[in-house]
C-alpha cells in the first residue's frame, strides 16, 4: 500500500519501536535493545533519571537523530523510508526554547504550520493560541515575551499541523503553575480528539495523575511500563500509622515481629506492608499492639506515591 493511501486506524500503534540500540560516535550506548508500543489515542509517560536516554528515543522517534539498529513506526509508516508521512503526524515540544527573537507570536505559528505544506487556516490557529492564553500576546515580538510564554508558543508550533502524535519533553519545567494548568487542560481536550500524547517530565505527580500508562527507561533499557494504576497497585507499599494516645520511649519486644517505626517522639508507630500479599498482618498488628498495654487514638494509611516508585525501582536496578 502507498504512502498516500495508507493510513492509521485504531489498532495501529501510534509509536511502534523495536529492537532499537543507539551508540554515539563518542561510544556511549544511549539506548539498548528498546521494545516499546505506544497505543493510538493515550497519554504515556516516559520517566526516568538524567542521561537515562529519553531524550535520545525522542529524538530517534521525532526524526532529530539518526537511529542505530531497530525500527521505528509512527501510525504504521517506517520513520526512515517514510520520513515525510511520519513527521506530519508528529508535533514535538522540545526542552530548549528555540524561536526567531525577531518574529511575532503569530507570524511564529503560522509560519510553522506552512512549513508541513498544509492551507493556512486563522481560525485554527486562533483557537489555539486563545486555548493557551496567548491570543492578546499575538502582535507581540518573540524577544518581548517571558521564559512562561516563550514556552507556550512552543507548544502552539507544535500543534500547528494538526499532529496526531504529539510529544512534549519536560514541557513544564520552570514554568509558572498557570501554564502548567492550562498546558494539562489542552492535553486533556487533545487526547479527547484521538491525538497520542507522550510525555516526559520531572513533575511525577503531573505523569501519575494524567498518565495512562507509564514506562521507566534507566541507562538505555526499559524496565517495565505499565498502566499508571495497576503500577500504583503491583508496586506501591501502604503504611499504617498508628497515633498512640500515650507516647513511648521504645517499641515494646512483643511487637518486634512487625518491623515498626517509632516516630512523632513515640507517639505514633508506622507499619509497611506489601498490597498484593495474601495477608498484611493489620489484624494481627492490632490486637499485639492491644496486647501490649498500648491505647489507640487514630489510624491513617497512606500509598507510595509514583516518585516513590520509581525511586525504588531505578536503585533496585542500580544495585
Amino acid at each position: 500500500m502507498s504512502t498516500s493511501t495508507k493510513a492509521a486506524d485504531s489498532a495501529t500503534p501510534a509509536v511502534e519501536v523495536s529492537g532499537l540500540s543507539k551508540v554515539y560516535a563518542s561510544g556511549h550506548q544511549a539506548l539498548k535493545d528498546v521494545n516499546l508500543s505506544i497505543r493510538s489515542g493515550e497519554i504515556f509517560a516516559l520517566l526516568g533519571p538524567n542521561g537515562a536516554g529519553k531524550t535520545t528515543l525522542i529524538g530517534i522517534i521525532c526524526g532529530l537523530v539518526n537511529p542505530g539498529v531497530g525500527h521505528i513506526r509512527v501510525d504504521g509508516f517506517d520513520v526512515v523510508r517514510e520520513y515525510r508521512a511520519t513527521r506530519k503526524r508528529i508535533g514535538l515540544v522540545p526542552q530548549e526554547l528555540t524561536t526567531d527573537a525577531f518574529e511575532t507570536v503569530w507570524d511564529t505559528v503560522n509560519f510553522s504550520r506552512g512549513l508541513f505544506g498544509l492551507p493556512k487556516h486563522p481560525a485554527y490557529i486562533e483557537q489555539i493560541l486563545r486555548d493557551l492564553s496567548l491570543w492578546e500576546k499575538r502582535d507581540n515580538k518573540m524577544l518581548e515575551l517571558s521564559g512562561g510564554m516563550k514556552r507556550r508558543v512552543m507548544i502552539a508550533k507544535a500543534l500547528s499541523h494538526e499532529p496526531t502524535v504529539l510529544f512534549l519533553d519536560e514541557p513544564t519545567a520552570g514554568v509558572d503553575v498557570s501554564l502548567r494548568r492550562d498546558m494539562w487542560q489542552l492535553v486533556s481536550r487533545l487526547r479527547d480528539n484521538g491525538v497520542t500524547i507522550i510525555l516526559t517530565t520531572h513533575y511525577i505527580e503531573e505523569a501519575e495523575e494524567m498518565a495512562d500508562r507509564v514506562g521507566v527507561i534507566n541507562k538505555g533499557q526499559i524496565m517495565l511500563v505499565e498502566q499508571t494504576s495497576a503500577l500504583m497497585h503491583k508496586l506501591g507499599k501502604k503504611s499504617l500509622t498508628v497515633q498512640l494516645q500515650e507516647p513511648i520511649q521504645a517499641i515494646p519486644e512483643a511487637l518486634s515481629g512487625y518491623a515498626l517505626e517509632l516516630e512523632a517522639d513515640g507517639s505514633e508507630l508506622t507499619y509497611t506492608y506489601d498490597t498484593q500479599s495474601d495477608h498484611t498482618g493489620i489484624t494481627g498488628l492490632l490486637a499485639a499492639i492491644s496486647a501490649a498495654g498500648l491505647h489507640l487514638r487514630d489510624l491513617r494509611t497512606k500509598q507510595n506515591s509514583l516518585e516513590e516508585i520509581f525511586v525504588d525501582l531505578v536503585q533496585e536496578k542500580r544495585a
